[in-house]
């Protein structure tokens, strides 16, 4: 055996993998069979070109540019349409009401707690927090735990996603921490771990090299940080903090500069006062820039702010660039903005809470969280398609009550 082998067969062992050379003839049928994250063993600053790679931005430089206003304007567009959709909960395709007999109390209890998820908060104070994570840095959270009361049979906690790790060489066994928590703390407390049915662990933009997510915070990451510095130029320029002329003064003597400085300082800079100049030639002014808006570089800002709207998949319009739009492209744009940037993150969360909450932890598989608002955004078109799918015989009263979020007529 060669040392290439031995080094190869180390790796895979630190990794949690077996020796491929070992286990190559007895391998287990439903086994995975090809290495996870294998581009973790690799030096995080070096990537395979040799080349030193940016790193990550922290959770904490993160959450300080989401502060800005377009920052936070952009991530409010999406978290806030978001949190106060219109959810309800409802039977899985392929399940029917004669199937789950007290589906009706079930539903009750899973809105019921959802409506209340812990005693300091609401639906739309705990997945904000979630969805603020999700959007900044790629990872949201949330804790749940059983209680053992049928009538509210869990809690949920919002949890700080930058404090999660994750175990990448987890098998999928349910009693093994899949999960846990940094703490910062010492001793025995500095991690606590968690099973997969302990916490729902949120990823936008998942990637096969990293169990991360990526934020789209963390994609304008390098724009923001450019905008912000001129941003600031443009505020010192306006503001006269930054001088961008200069006097002239042609053959004078340098006791005459001296004097004219310290006359200046003295009786001019300040007060408001008239300056009276006499000498034999007219002192000239020097002008470094043009004097007009173009020193501001608004039209860069403008351009970064369009990059920044790209990186959230909005329309620049939404982060308040009004440039050629009209009543007609402005509804378009609107459109384009709620199914690139709403919809994917509102059904990722409807997606976890179904399997991670109701499939894993409650072992309750025949219902599913759904928000309302998804299918169209028009009320008057969704009420004329359910309409006449009433009228043809395609769906009941009772159905599209449910698809309303409102309960069955009693009978």
């Amino acid at each position: 055996m060669g040392l290439k082998t031995k080094v190869t067969e180390a790796w895979q062992k630190l990794a949690g993998g077996e020796s491929v050379a070992a286990n190559a003839g007895d391998a287990t049928a439903g086994e995975r069979k090809t290495v996870m994250l294998p581009s973790i063993l690799t030096p995080y600053g070096i990537n395979r070109a040799g080349q030193n790679a940016t790193p990550k931005p922290t959770p904490a430089n993160l959450r300080k540019f989401a502060e800005t206003p377009v920052a936070r304007r952009a991530i409010n567009v999406v978290k806030d349409k978001v949190a106060c959709m219109d959810w309800s909960v409802r039977l899985r395709r392929g399940y029917s009401a004669a199937e789950v007999p007290d589906a009706a109390a079930r539903l009750q209890v899973l809105r019921h707690c959802l409506e209340e998820p812990n005693v300091a908060d609401s639906f739309r104070t705990l997945f904000e927090q979630v969805l603020e994570d999700l959007l900044v840095g790629g990872m949201g959270a949330v804790e749940m735990e059983a209680t053992g009361d049928p009538l509210r049979p869990f809690h949920l906690w919002a949890v700080d996603g930058a404090t999660i790790e994750i175990d990448v060489t987890w098998n999928g066994d349910p009693e093994k921490p899949r999960y846990a928590q940094a703490t910062g703390a010492l001793g025995t407390k500095k991690l606590i771990p968690m099973r997969d049915d302990e916490l729902m662990y949120l990823r936008l933009n998942p990637r096969s090299h990293t169990p991360f997510g990526l934020g789209r915070l963390e994609v304008a990451f390098e724009t923001i940080n450019q905008f912000l510095t001129a941003n600031r130029y443009a505020g010192r320029l306006a503001s006269n903090s930054v001088v961008q002329y200069a006097l002239w003064l042609n053959e004078a003597t340098p006791e005459q500069h001296d004097r004219l400085i310290r006359w200046w300082q003295d009786e001019i800079e300040g007060t408001g006062r008239v300056p009276i100049l006499s000498c034999e030639q007219k002192p000239e002014v020097l002008r470094f820039a043009g004097g007009t808006d173009a020193d501001l570089r608004l039209a860069w800002q403008e351009f970064l702010i369009r990059i920044i709207a790209n990186a959230f998949e909005l329309p620049p319009m939404l982060l308040g660039l009004q440039e050629n739009v009209n009543r007609s492209t402005a509804s378009e744009l609107a459109d384009e903005a709620f199914q690139s940037a709403v919809v994917p993150v509102a059904r990722l969360l409807a997606e976890h809470i179904t399997r991670d909450l109701f499939a894993k932890k409650l072992a309750w598989r025949e219902f599913e969280f759904c928000f309302n608002d998804l299918e169209s955004r028009d009320e008057m078109q969704e009420l004329q398609i359910q309409t006449e799918l009433l009228k043809a015989g395609v769906l009941t009263i009772d159905e599209v009550r449910e698809m309303r979020g409102l309960p069955r007529l009693a009978r």
